[in-house]
Order: C-alpha cells, then structure tokens, then sequence
C-alpha cells in the first residue's frame, strides 16, 4: 500500500508540475474595501486573537470590494444569494454561520456536513471541475488555498471568485471565517463563531495545563508527516502535545530513523482500529510500545475551519489527560479509543476509512491544503534535514497539490 502512495503522489506532483499550479502570492493579504453607506466604517473585530476585516451591523452591507490572496480585486454588488466553495473548509464555514441554504455547489469531501450531498458536486479528478461549477451559477465562489490551480480558469469563465491565502494557525482560521462573513453578509455570525472558537481554545489549554506534555507526530502514511507552520501544528499545540516534527516545514518525508529518533510518546490517528501503530516503525516508538493514541475525526482534523478548531483541541486534549492519569500504563491502549468519541462520532463514515496504506485515513485526501504554503518550506528544509532526499523534498513542496483535497 505505501507503493499506492508514493505511485499517487508521483502522479499529482507531475500533474501539478505540467499544469503550472499557481500558488498564493507571497505576502498577499486579503483586503475589503466596503462602499455605499458603510463606506469608511472601521471593522470591528468580535474576537480576541483575530485580525480579520470583517466588519458588524450596518458596515455589513453591500455593495463592496474585496482584495483576495492573489492581488485580485472582486465586487460584489449585493447580497450574494448562489455560492459554491471548492474545497469543504470554506464549506463547512457556511454551514457553521448558519448559511448553508445559499450554497449550491460544494466538492465530494463536502458531503459529511448535513444536508451537502443535496447540493451541486462541483468535484474533479483533481480539484474542481470549470463545467460544474459554472452549471451552479453561482454568485461568488470561495476558493481556500488548495484550489489555486481552479481560480484562473473560474475567473476567465466570468465568475466571481475570492481566493483564500493558508491558513496554518488559529488566529488565520478566524481571519478567513471574518472574511467569509463579510464576503456573504454574516458578519454577526462570524463574529459569534470565532468567539465560541477561542473559548474552546482557552478551554483546552486550560484543561491540560497542569499535565505533562506528551511528545506527539500525526503520520500521514508513507513516512509522511504534519510537521511546522501547519493547521495540524497548531492544533496539537493548542490541545496540550508538543509536535516531534515541530523541526521540519509542512509535511516532509522523514525516514523510519527519524521517526525513530523523534520516538513520539502519543500517535494522532483517524483510523480507529489505528493499524498505524503496528506497523514500522511506529511499533517501535513509546507510543506504538504502550498504545497510547487518540482518534481524531478525519474531517474535523484536516479542515481548518471554526468547528474543526472545536472539535479537534477538544478531543486531543481529554486524550492527553487521560494518558497522564492513566500514568504510562503501555498494557492499557483503551486512552486513544475512548478520547476519539468526539472525533470519530460525527456522520463522516463515508470518508474516514480512506486509507492509503492501511495506516491513517487522510494520508491523499484528508488534508486541507491551506496550511501549506510558506516561504521557503519543506523543500529548503527537507534538502538540509536527516531523512529527507532531494525527491523527497520536493515531493514535500508540492504536497498541497496532493494533500489538499479535502481542504
């Protein structure tokens, strides 16, 4: 099965290669310019920690103008009433902001959220396809990091398409869920959302800072793994376990040595049965040795989005409590299945078993790409590091392209 892997990852790094996937523009940031009455409003940011433009009560109007990850500027003049998202994160959004019934069209890894697979299934083989998203027609497409390679070929087709930049930490989540408000008029609800997001936060930082914190690695399949200045990252940070691949960018290839070396004493899985951890060289690490792992819902884990912030810091850190109480019992490896109740309980069983090595399910389309673009990335640090080769390390530079599809 890792022979599957590497296979579908050569195809997806040439097809990205041969079809000149466009990045995020380094240093973009997304601007709003709002006209009409709100014009010259300041934006009122509902949380603390968020830097996002969105903006309350009547600076909430339209029309408007707004300065996507791509320099591009869009205008919106009312309203929009038809949206289609390329990728579930900015899905998932919208459902939490209580706007889902403006939604047509969503990709395939959309359709755990209630109600989505009644909904136009804008999905291609790889990214989305031009033809189904312009049947939707859709007011405003949103279109997060991992769909850069979609937004030129939308915008030549006369849509209107907002590009997201990455999102590899709490706070980006809570910008880009501003922006979604503001784009679609919901900023109250945004606001709420991100309240109720860094609440969790507090919450579990709270909860496990009197615990020990364990050594963690969230594998991929492949020797890949979610490492530096990743959604992921900041989740395991957050929910009280210290990243062994906090030294690397991204997500690199580390070798069975390195894994080794880096000997995580607590495993994040999204397989339930986590046949990861008999498998080398995970057995052989404290966390393989003791079974000390937790279940993390797939969907939840690899989208960042307000409820992926929620669910995902809630779970991982009951799981590093129950681990210390449970005080390095290795015979007892009942701590992973019982923390994963609120991650693997959420009507996503139509996805969570895509496996691409019989190890984690998100492995090629569980991540969301929008934690993964950053200058000088796992490809600088992949030619430097122990582990890494050089076509590792491009392999790990051109990981969105592969890891994206269910951002």
């Amino acid at each position: 099965m890792r022979d599957s892997f590497a296979i579908a990852m050569a195809v997806l790094v040439t097809t990205a290669l041969l079809g000149g996937v466009a990045g995020t523009v380094t240093g973009a940031q997304p601007t709003i310019a709002t006209d009409g009455p709100a014009a010259g409003a300041q934006p009122a940011v509902g949380t603390a920690g968020a830097t996002g433009p969105a903006q309350t009560g009547d600076a909430c109007g339209f029309p408007f103008n707004a300065t996507d990850a791509t320099g591009e500027t869009i205008r919106l003049e009312e309203r929009p009433e038809r949206i289609t998202t390329l990728n579930p994160s900015a899905a998932q959004t919208l459902w939490e902001l209580g706007q889902q019934d403006r939604v047509v069209g969503v990709s395939q890894f959309a359709f755990y959220l209630d109600g989505a697979e009644e909904r136009a299934n804008v999905s291609a083989e790889f990214g989305a396809s031009v033809e189904r998203v312009v049947d939707t027609e859709p007011d405003l497409v949103l279109a997060p990091n991992s769909s850069a390679a979609d937004v030129g070929p939308l915008r030549e087709q006369g849509l209107t398409v907002y590009h997201f930049p990455a999102a590899t930490s709490i706070d980006d989540i809570a910008e880009k869920t501003e922006t979604i408000g503001r784009l679609v008029g919901a900023c109250e609800a945004a606001s709420e959302t991100n309240e109720e997001m860094y609440d969790a936060v507090d919450a579990a930082e709270n909860r496990t800072a009197d615990v020990d914190r364990p050594a963690a690695l969230y594998p991929l399949g492949g020797g890949y793994v979610a490492a530096n200045n990743t959604f992921i990252d900041a989740i395991m940070n957050v929910g009280g376990a210290d990243n062994v691949a906090a030294e690397y960018e991204a997500y690199p290839q580390l070798s069975d040595e390195v894994i080794l070396e880096t000997d995580p004493e607590l495993i994040l899985v999204t397989d339930p049965e986590a046949a990861i951890l008999e498998q080398e060289p995970y057995a052989s690490t404290t966390a393989g040795a003791e079974g000390n792992y937790v279940v993390m819902n797939v969907n939840y884990l690899n989208q960042p989005a307000p409820r992926s912030v929620i669910r995902s810091t809630e779970t991982l850190s009951n799981a590093v409590v129950e681990i210390q109480d449970a005080s390095g019992d290795s015979s007892d490896d009942t701590e992973g299945g019982d923390s994963s109740a609120d991650g693997s309980s959420d009507d996503n069983s139509s996805e969570s078993g895509d496996s691409s090595d019989g190890g984690n399910d998100s492995s090629t389309d569980g991540m969301d790409g929008n934690e993964t673009e950053t200058d000088g990335g796992a490809g600088d640090t992949g030619a430097e590091s122990p582990g890494f080769g050089v076509v590792a390390a491009a392999l790990a530079l051109l990981a969105t392209g592969l890891l994206a599809r269910r951002d």
